[in-house]
């Protein structure tokens, strides 16, 4: 029997109003916290991913480094680090960039409906990923990225979509 995980629910303003099973807030499209991960290499490269295809939604679709929520009485902090290490085998100093807020229907039924938080590191080393979470990744510039999303946009997952949007608060 799959492990019941529970998700911070919250209100317009990121607060958390209660918890949530994660498969039912994505059912309900119920207003949740979540936050997103993008690493950069010595070369200014972004590590992203393929989501694996069995992946309950977007599966298949390249994304940023790592993405997930806290679990119930779960801090930020320690979320952000547990699943970095859960999803690409590796954990390195992150920092917060900025935050917003997206809704996304999917063809499956499913719904995002995320404040989302995101935050970027810097590694350098080798890493053996999940391949229950990824199904294949690679280093690429921000630039080369961003010529992806625009040749192919369906190849992205929504939310990194959304995140690039931001490259000058990434950068900065």
């Amino acid at each position: 029997m799959p492990q019941i995980i529970n998700i911070p629910l919250v209100d317009d303003n990121d607060n958390i109003i209660g918890h949530g099973e994660k498969l039912e807030v994505h059912q309900k499209g119920l207003l949740h916290r979540a936050f997103s991960i993008l690493v950069f290499n010595e070369k200014d490269q972004i590590l992203i991913h393929q989501r694996a295809f069995g992946k309950y939604h977007s599966p298949g679709l390249w994304t940023n480094t790592c993405c997930g929520h806290p679990n119930e009485g779960e801090s930020m902090e320690a979320a952000v680090h547990r699943r970095l290490q859960e999803e690409m085998g590796f954990d390195c100093e992150l920092s917060h960039k900025f935050t917003f807020r997206y809704k996304a229907v999917f063809d499956n039924g499913l719904t995002e409906n995320e404040i989302d938080h995101v935050y970027i590191g810097t590694f350098n080393d080798t890493f053996i990923v999940n391949p229950d979470e990824v199904a294949g990744y690679k280093w690429i510039s921000i630039s080369e990225t961003k010529d992806l999303i625009l040749q192919n946009p369906a190849n992205f997952t929504v939310w990194f979509k959304e995140i690039m949007k931001h490259e000058a608060e990434l950068l900065a």
